[in-house]
């Protein structure tokens, strides 16, 4: 018979025309394809059989995270290699004939049974989709995984979410000052100052909430639905001193009560409200705020599928939706806000994403032995993943700063945003 490689190349020409995208080595140490071509490694055909129970996406991701299919280079310039060469040479649909001859490959290969069984980590929501207990399923799935893995994967401020890069090209700059400088910059944004009252929407791991009590002197009410974001953040202002100024509170944001805030801001939050329930969202962040008040949203922005795609809507951030950033800027219109500037950071995200890669292939070890080899590699794909949606255009990132004005029309705002920039970045 064949070496499995050889075969290998064969069922892929059937749909795929032109050289393979990629260097396949299989299970009996065959190999086939272009030399130069990033090498990925099939360990058993249980990798062709998650394909064929599981076609596309998620079948792959999955035959990837069970160490089934490996790549042998960096993850994401092999994922960005067969993305150009798939887009360049679009798949063929095989005829009958193709087909049948396809099967018959696949079956001599291994891949015919019954399905593998599925990797472990899978997101399990029940309930209506955006209710109060679905929701904090779904944060917790992502946000609770361990206090200690995302110690392990950010900087000291525990900053899960794109950075400000104001000198990327020198080597003393570091994620941590990049972090220190988007707190900074949404700081000014929000003109913010001693006394000022926050609202912080999806605290996180209180990045924005203790860098605002701390340096700025603002009385912050920090919201979030993970218990151990909250935990984390009450202990952590008790650490550095800001308990007086910080109150943490563990609930959904249709229950935030009060109002008269001078600013309120959610960072990479909106996200996780979903489509139909924006509208509710926007309005319930004009409502909180006083006339005059502002408003920074920093969001994920899509132009085609809303979600975040099969694997990480599976294992990593369910019931995400996403949209064009000009639709988010009508929503927040609509409730009564009026915006004064769209900033886009999608380039500061692919940097920020990238440091994070790095920091999970340095801690490699600790990061498994933590939380196991599965979910390791769920975050290796995801993050290699997510560094190339930015780069490449498919999603962004962007500050939408708002305002509610008085009646009479009267903002409070700055003249120009000059005022901004001389706080981040070298003096």
């Amino acid at each position: 018979m064949r070496p499995a490689a050889d075969r290998l190349a064969q069922l892929l020409g059937h749909f795929l025309p032109g050289p393979l995208p990629v260097r396949l080595r299989a299970w009996d140490g065959s190999q086939a394809g272009p030399a130069q071509a990033p090498l990925v490694t099939l360990r058993s055909p249980d990798a062709l059989r998650r394909l064929l129970w599981q076609p596309g996406e998620l079948g792959l991701a999955e035959a990837y995270v069970t160490g089934d299919l490996d790549v042998e280079a960096d993850l994401a310039d092999a994922l960005s290699h067969v993305g150009k060469t798939v887009r360049d040479r679009p798949a063929t649909r095989p005829g009958p004939a193709a087909l049948a001859s396809a099967a018959a490959l696949a079956v001599s290969l291994g891949a015919a049974g019954p399905p593998p069984r599925r990797p472990d980590g899978r997101a399990r929501l029940a309930g209506g989709l955006h209710s109060a207990s679905r929701d904090r399923a779904a944060i917790s799935h992502h946000y609770d995984l361990s206090n200690d893995f995302y110690a392990l994967l950010l900087d000291t401020s525990m900053a899960y979410s794109c950075a400000y890069w104001t000198r990327p090209d020198d080597p003393d700059y570091t994620l941590a000052d990049a972090q220190r400088d988007k707190l900074d910059l949404i700081c000014c944004k929000l003109q913010l100052g001693p006394g000022h009252r926050l609202l912080d929407v999806g605290c996180g791991w209180g990045a924005l909430t203790v860098h605002a009590a701390r340096e700025h002197k603002v009385r912050v009410t920090a919201v979030t639905l993970s218990r151990a974001q909250h935990d984390h953040v009450t202990e952590r202002a008790a650490r550095e001193g800001v308990t007086d100024l910080v109150d943490v509170q563990l609930r959904h944001w249709r229950h935030i009560d009060g109002g008269g805030y001078d600013a309120a801001a959610a960072v990479e939050m909106g996200e996780h409200v979903g489509d139909a329930e924006y509208p509710a969202f926007a309005t319930r962040l004009h409502d909180v705020l006083r006339p005059e008040g502002r408003l920074l949203i920093q969001q994920m922005s899509r132009s085609a599928a809303p979600g975040g795609g099969a694997f990480i809507e599976t294992y990593i951030a369910p019931d995400m939706h996403m949209r064009p950033v000009g639709r988010t800027v009508d929503l927040l219109e609509s409730a009564g806000l009026e915006s004064r500037s769209v900033e886009s950071l999608r380039e500061h995200y692919t940097t920020t994403i990238d440091a994070w890669r790095s920091t999970l292939e340095r801690r490699w070890d600790d990061v498994r032995d933590l939380v196991g080899e599965t979910t390791a590699r769920v975050w290796r794909l995801y993050l290699a993943g997510a560094s190339l949606a930015f780069a490449e255009r498919r999603m962004g990132v962007d500050q939408i700063l708002s305002v509610r004005p008085a009646r009479e029309g009267t903002s409070g705002m700055r003249a120009t945003p000059a005022a901004w920039y001389p706080r981040v970045g070298p003096a």
